[in-house]
Formats: C-alpha cells, sequence, structure tokens
C-alpha cells in the first residue's frame, strides 16, 4: 500500500490534535499503509524561526514529505487559522512538496467558529504546494476528545463515524492515486 506522512501541527506535547492523529495513525496502518509519524513541535524551533532550510531536522522533513504518498496535515486551530509551527514547517519546504500527493486535512478546535478554517486557512497553502489531490477534511470539536493520562484517547461517537468516513476516503484516494498518475 501507500507511505503516508502523518503530520502534527500541534505545539504541544499533550494536546488533543497530535492524540487523535496518532489514533487515525492506527486506522491507516490496520488498511496496509505505512505511517510515518512527524510531530511538528519536535523540530528545533531555531531551525523553524531562523528558516534555517539546510538544518538537518528540516532537510529531514523535506524528504519524509517527498518519500510520502499521501500526507495527513492535523492542526488545532487558533485564532481562525492553522498553528503557527505548522506555518513554520510549511514556509521552509520546498513550493511543491506535496506534488503528486493526496492529502487529508484535520483540525480540532474549540468552537464550531473555527470550522471553516480547513477550507480558508489551511485548503489554500495545501493548493499552492501543488497537492494532486486534498480529500474532504474534518473539523472535530476539543470537546468531542478525550485525552486519557495513559495516552490513549475517546472519541465521541459521532465524531468517530466522521472521522472513519473521512480516513476511510483518504485510504481510498491513496489507491486510486498511481493509477490516476500513470492515466495522464
Amino acid at each position: 500500500m501507500a507511505t503516508v506522512l502523518s503530520v502534527s501541527g500541534s505545539p504541544s506535547a499533550s494536546s488533543r490534535t497530535g492524540r487523535l492523529l496518532r489514533h487515525l495513525d492506527q486506522r491507516l496502518a490496520a488498511q496496509g499503509h505505512r505511517v510515518i509519524p512527524l510531530d511538528v513541535r519536535t523540530v528545533p524551533a531555531a531551525a523553524l524561526l531562523g528558516a534555517d532550510f539546510r538544518h538537518p531536522a528540516i532537510v529531514e522533513a523535506a524528504e519524509l514529505f517527498a518519500r510520502a504518498d499521501g500526507v495527513v496535515v492535523a492542526t488545532p486551530v487558533y485564532k481562525a487559522s492553522y498553528s503557527g509551527v505548522l506555518k513554520a514547517l510549511l514556509d521552509l519546504l520546498p513550493q511543491y512538496a506535496l506534488a503528486g500527493k493526496t492529502v487529508l486535512p484535520l483540525a480540532t478546535g474549540g468552537s464550531t467558529a473555527h470550522v471553516l478554517a480547513i477550507d480558508y486557512a489551511l485548503r489554500p497553502v495545501l493548493t499552492s504546494m501543488g497537492a494532486a489531490h486534498i480529500v474532504q477534511g474534518r473539523f472535530t470539536l476539543d470537546q468531542d476528545i478525550t485525552a486519557h493520562e495513559d495516552g490513549s484517547v475517546t472519541i465521541a461517537p459521532a465524531a468517530t463515524e466522521a472521522l472513519a468516513q473521512v480516513v476511510d476516503e483518504f485510504s481510498a484516494a491513496l489507491g486510486r492515486t498511481p493509477y490516476l498518475a500513470a492515466a495522464s
């Protein structure tokens, strides 16, 4: 199957966004995909904020994007947009780092007032980076995600169903991508 780069744009080690994403990674792995997690918060701040394109961590991140068939990008929503650490990383990647890739955008937030952040903040930057196909994303309310001390997560039933649907659509799109590329 496909290699999926799973990018958490949360600046917090204990975030619901990161835990939700790692939970969804398990679903993708169970479907036969190779999932590579990338927590942007682990990239050295000096490299991100100093725009050090040659820093080994930035070079490695760019290589992970290049090797992936698909990318899942998850971010908490702050002030109606994606996180600053995610923005910093995306700014340091090559202009067309997502060329030929299938992308699944995910976001979490405290209010439904932020539901459009995927379409009006995140999707445009993913498109500008050349994503071949951006599947329907999903916004999940923080209140629907319960993080436990052992690192596990419980997701409200309605959110579980909706997330399973977008992950399965992403997985199916990954399966079609090589065929579509060959047909062009």
